[in-house]
């Protein structure tokens, strides 16, 4: 790559040399900026966003299963003509960049297939025996991952490998045990409204082809035979760590013992909402989701130890490379703590990119960087392609490239003057720490940004104090608490500092329940398009990957970005995936319950709307005067009717007068008047939005695509693009032999919950 960038750079500057009065100006102020990246080394980085083109198209745009050896030929072709184009940089660096797509799109074909594994198509309740691999403990019950042998009778192609369940009653089972029960498993859930988040896609990436619950009695036991190696070192490893959770948590004590606990182990079932809403209203949610912010404080502090304690002997501080030792001792130290925190996703990229960047010191390189950067993100996505579509990964990556962007304005030697007394060096660090710390957190809170109100419909106003006030305490004393607690536990000395951790949390906690207080803590926007989440991401890497003033062409997508996101698209009616409840917009203009939603689904909803409203407030019982047994009624804005089927008796009536008619039943062939969403519908097409169009409705559908793929068990084709939806023929509905059959539960008001839909890791 190097010999690469010495050839476009030498291009860019014949292009900006003696011709360059005689070429328009923008080509010769591009040629000048091209020329400066290629000197800087920052041609490199733009690999890996082709690399993580090719996987968004492989997810965006493929039906079925594509082949793997086609992508993997295209790029063996594209880099085939590399000999030839010694002189022509320009076309060297497309023919790399082609090469680089071509290959993440196969790594996303790979990736897929790996992971291949049956998905339940239907609720199905039957006898499940299986072993468990991890547990979740939690305020109440604890929630469970087993290995499947045997479910319901279901044959193995059809049988999920993994499932997951909540367990509501003691005693409960540990890893590595056996347990018989009663299940009752559900698909994973698709997303609740379109263009929301996908669960289904990420349980299917974990191996998860189910969740649900265990109902009745439950039978435990130890295995009969020996386990896979793999399977009993899950198992031991998080017996382990479930041990170490609930030592911590007793230490500590209360809520901040249960947060401490999740610092060290990854494990916050034990965090109750209040905490988890005052994290989040405080900005500082990330701080408990084990990630890049935990990777870099736990390398640090066994750099940092390592190393003094080696420069207090004279005889290693002057004849051994202690750095370099030190950063050995940390890539190992960090690896271990990931291991121990579960390994999860989000703390798995951190990882790659903390042990790139402590490599670097290792063959006296930079450690800091930009092609560091793109180096751990190019691993990172070789592995698990699926993460670039996730708020994690696009969260971290945004947030390191903005530090690294923008280090020397944040240079915490500010105010550091030269020759200053002991007086004038000590304030002047003290204030190049306040300020280093409240520019980083804005230049965080700044580049991930665009992905958190994406994923999230939420900003916090205040996150900037937040971090500012909670970070000295983190880095100072909770991480490195966590460090010695750690190295302490094996000799059983580790309580008192499980203490002190536990005090300095409760500081944490303290201020995020102050900032949590203050009016619009939390704003809720409504959701944006991926158009523009793309131009605000084309606009970030443009601002953050160039060293030269080919920045400015930031500029214009950022620009159109926050246009596009301004204008969201808002709907006037919800319908849920299996038809239980749906949302309408009043004459208020508000969203108001239809049916019973559950909550989870309420929430996504609302927070698309930008309402920042409680689930519960908008919950409407039978026999409300808008409910009764048979189902429910609303009117539109523009006074048209809106009528829910819970009861096939009522159709003749809500046939007639409703101009849209909701239903998990299948309606009978003679409902033709109103656009009817039923279960054949909802089957097809997943949740539905609509937006009133005058005497017509313009629909959104979660399966809009229609495609094939292996997280989605198909039930019928979906339609395409957004259109003007119609009833489905008479005929159609008629030929379904189970109109009477009443719909499928919502599996979010089971197993699922709003604690399962992604965190908000901040680096």
């Amino acid at each position: 790559m190097r010999r690469i960038g010495a050839r476009l750079a030498g291009g860019a500057v014949a292009l900006a040399g003696p011709r360059a009065p005689a070429l328009p100006v923008i080509r010769h102020w591009v040629a000048e900026g091209l020329a400066r990246d290629a000197e800087q080394r920052r041609l490199f980085p733009w690999l890996a966003v082709a690399f993580g083109g090719g996987i968004l198209v492989y997810f965006a745009a493929t039906d079925g299963a594509p082949s793997l050896a086609a992508p993997l030929v295209a790029a063996a072709l594209a880099l085939a003509p590399i000999p030839l184009l010694g002189a022509r940089p320009a076309a060297l660096a497309a023919v790399l960049a082609v090469a680089a797509a071509f290959l993440g799109f196969a790594a996303a074909a790979w990736r897929v297939s790996e992971v291949a594994a049956p998905v339940l198509t239907r609720t199905t309740i039957g006898p499940l025996i299986g072993t468990v691999e991890a547990l979740d403990e939690r305020e109440v019950g604890a929630r469970l991952l087993i290995r499947v042998e045997s479910f319901a009778g279901l044959a193995p192609e059809a049988r999920p490998a993994r499932v997951r369940v909540s367990f509501r009653k003691t005693p409960t089972p540990l890893p590595g045990d056996v347990v018989a029960a009663t299940a009752r498993l559900l698909p994973p859930p698709e997303a609740a409204r379109p263009g929301g988040y996908d669960f289904a896609r990420d349980a299917y990436f974990q191996g998860i082809g189910a969740v649900g619950s265990l109902v009745g009695a439950v039978t435990i036991r130890a295995p009969t035979e020996p386990l896979p190696l793999r399977l009993r070192l899950a198992a031991t490893l998080d017996a382990a760590r479930n041990g170490l959770t609930r030592r911590i948590a007793e230490a500590a004590g209360g809520q901040a013992g249960a947060v401490a606990a999740a610092l060290v182990t990854g494990k916050r079932g034990l965090i109750g909402p209040a905490t988890n809403d005052a994290l989040r209203a405080a900005g500082i949610y990330h701080v408990v989701s084990i990630s890049g912010l935990h990777m870099v404080l736990a390398a640090g502090v066994v750099f940092w130890l390592v190393r003094a304690l080696l420069a207090l002997v004279p005889h290693c501080a002057l004849l051994w490379p202690i750095k370099k030792i030190a950063a050995g001792f940390a890539m190992v130290g960090v690896t271990a703590y990931c291991a121990f925190s579960g390994w999860d996703i989000a703390a798995e990229r951190s990882l790659i990119m903390t042990l790139i960047m402590l490599g670097a010191i290792l063959v006296d390189r930079p450690a800091l960087s930009m092609r560091n950067l793109a180096l751990a993100a190019l691993i990172a996505l070789a592995r698990e392609p699926e993460g670039l579509l996730g708020p994690s990964f696009q969260m971290s990556f945004g947030a390191v490239a903005g530090l690294i962007a923008c280090a020397r304005l944040i240079d915490g030697r500010l105010f550091v003057r030269p020759g200053a007394g002991r007086l004038g060096r000590l304030v002047g660090s003290g204030l190049s720490a306040v300020t280093g710390t409240l520019a980083t957190t804005l230049v965080a809170q700044v580049a991930t940004a665009p992905f958190a109100t994406y994923h999230f419909q939420t900003i916090q106003p205040f996150g900037l104090v937040g971090n500012a006030l909670t970070l000295p305490l983190v880095s100072l004393v909770v991480m490195p608490s966590a460090v010695i607690g750690i190295l302490a536990y094996p000799f059983a000395l580790d309580r008192p500092i499980w203490w002190l951790m536990g005090q300095a949390v409760g500081g944490m906690l303290a201020v995020s329940h102050w900032i949590a207080g203050f009016e619009r803590a939390i704003v809720v926007v409504p959701a944006f398009g991926t158009a523009a989440l793309f131009l605000l991401t084309a606009g970030l890497l443009l601002a953050t990957l160039p060293a030269s003033r080919l920045r400015w062409l930031a500029v214009p997508p950022i620009l159109l970005g926050l246009v596009v996101a301004a204008r969201p698209d808002r709907y006037d009616l919800y319908v849920d995936r299996q038809g239980a409840g749906a949302a309408v917009r009043g004459p208020d203009g508000r969203l108001a319950a239809l049916g019973s939603p559950s909550g989870f689904v309420l929430e996504q909803w609302l927070k698309a709307d930008g309402d920042g409203r409680g689930a519960g407030a908008l919950i409407v019982r039978s026999g409300s005067g808008r409910c009764d047994r048979l189902g429910c009624t609303a009117r539109l804005p523009d006074g048209r009717a809106v009528a829910l089927v819970r009861d096939r008796r009522a159709f003749p009536e809500d046939c007639a007068r409703a101009a849209v008619l909701i239903t998990g039943l299948v309606a009978p062939p003679t409902c033709t008047g109103p656009l009817v969403i039923d279960r054949r519908v909802l089957a097809a097409q997943g949740a539905v939005a609509l937006r009133s169009d005058g005497e017509s409705f313009v629909a959104h559908h979660a399966r809009a695509d229609g495609r094939a793929v292996p997280w989605r068990p198909r039930s019928g084709h979906g339609p395409g693009p957004p259109q003007l939806v119609t009833a489905p023929s008479a005929e159609a509905r008629a030929s379904d032999d189970g109109a009477t059959t009443p719909p499928e539960t919502d599996a979010s008001g089971g197993d699922f919950a709003p604690g399962d839909a992604p965190a908000e890791p901040l680096q």
